[in-house]
């Protein structure tokens, strides 16, 4: 029989990397479940990549909230409380546990699962559950996932995280290039240019060529401004999500600010440094099947020191053994 399920989990893009593998796990401990997902409509491409995932359901929220009381805002407001009221679920699992989500779940119908007071990131969200979780709120977000998951199915999450990209790495070719993502949303996540350029130097001399992320044309600057006069360094043109992630599945190594394709690149399988100065790594840690370096702290950026010995650490750990 099978066992209808509503994910709501809307943004951010590395929040929703960390959702995937309790996707993998509740379709390896329920049987014949179809799991929907409802997703900001700039991310809901990740999603879609697990072979779990029946349908994505879009929401705008990020676009809406600019004209709430627009006509057409209206209207796509109205359409998709019509879509959620016209389907029947066994179970709706809120994954945010905020009351930017709960208004989603409230419009669906199925018992409603979610994080209790002293669990949630907005207590009052709970309010709204049938049936409420403790999890604990101070441990890595891709474990608060998958335990919440569980709570709510009945099973013991066991193994390594599986995000369940397959689709994308399987038949990827390593390619001997570094990605690269020096930009980030704030100022303030902002690592300095002299400590880049030693990177730079150090992955230059491990015969690995450049490849930077940017997203809008102050982030290319920037990034053309910390690859000017190298050879075999390039900036890559603004791509879509998908793009990037054919990009990060070939990369020999990834280095990047605490970002989504930060997270993305770990997903995937990639050796993944990541470089934290304006948040903390104990709650989104870089996790994945290959090595990951999560550097730094709220307030306390690395130095370029430990980023070339976790480089090193990363290269050589992914290295043939010649023996085989």
């Amino acid at each position: 029989m099978t066992t209808r399920i509503l994910i709501v989990r809307t943004s951010s893009l590395g929040d929703l990397v960390h959702m995937l593998p309790a996707i993998s796990d509740i379709a390896g401990h329920v049987p014949d479940a179809r799991i929907d997902w409802i997703a900001e409509e700039s991310f809901a491409e990740i999603p879609s990549w697990h072979p779990a995932v029946h349908e994505v359901i879009p929401v705008a929220h990020r676009r809406w909230r600019k004209h709430w009381w627009d006509a057409q805002t209206r209207r796509e407001r109205a359409a998709l409380r019509a879509d959620l009221a016209a389907r029947q679920y066994d179970i709706i699992l809120d994954m945010q546990a905020l009351l930017k989500s709960v208004w989603l779940v409230r419009q669906a119908r199925g018992v409603r699962h979610g994080l209790d007071w002293k669990s949630a990131r907005e207590p009052l969200a709970s309010l709204f559950y049938d049936v409420k979780h403790r999890v604990e709120f101070w441990q890595p977000a891709i474990v608060r996932q998958r335990t919440l998951a569980a709570a709510t199915f009945g099973y013991t999450p066991e193994g390594a995280p599986d995000f369940g990209l397959r689709a994308i790495t399987d038949g990827a070719a390593i390619e001997p290039a570094a990605l690269i993502m020096p930009s980030a949303s704030r100022d303030d996540k902002l690592w300095p240019a002299g400590h880049w350029r030693r990177v730079f130097d150090h992955l230059q001399a491990r015969g690995l060529g450049l490849r930077l992320l940017a997203g809008n044309e102050a982030e290319q600057a920037r990034a053309r401004e910390l690859i000017q006069g190298r050879e075999q360094a390039e900036v890559l043109p603004r791509l879509g999500l998908r793009q990037v992630a054919d990009q990060l599945a070939r990369a020999r190594i990834m280095v990047g600010l605490d970002s989504g394709l930060t997270h993305l690149s770990a997903g995937l399988g990639r050796p993944t440094i990541g470089i934290y100065k304006a948040s903390t790594p104990v709650r989104t840690p870089l996790q994945g099947p290959a090595y990951t370096a999560s550097l730094g702290e709220r307030g306390q950026e690395p130095d370029a020191g430990q980023v070339l010995a976790a480089i090193d650490a990363a290269l050589d750990a992914a290295r043939p053994d010649p023996a085989q």
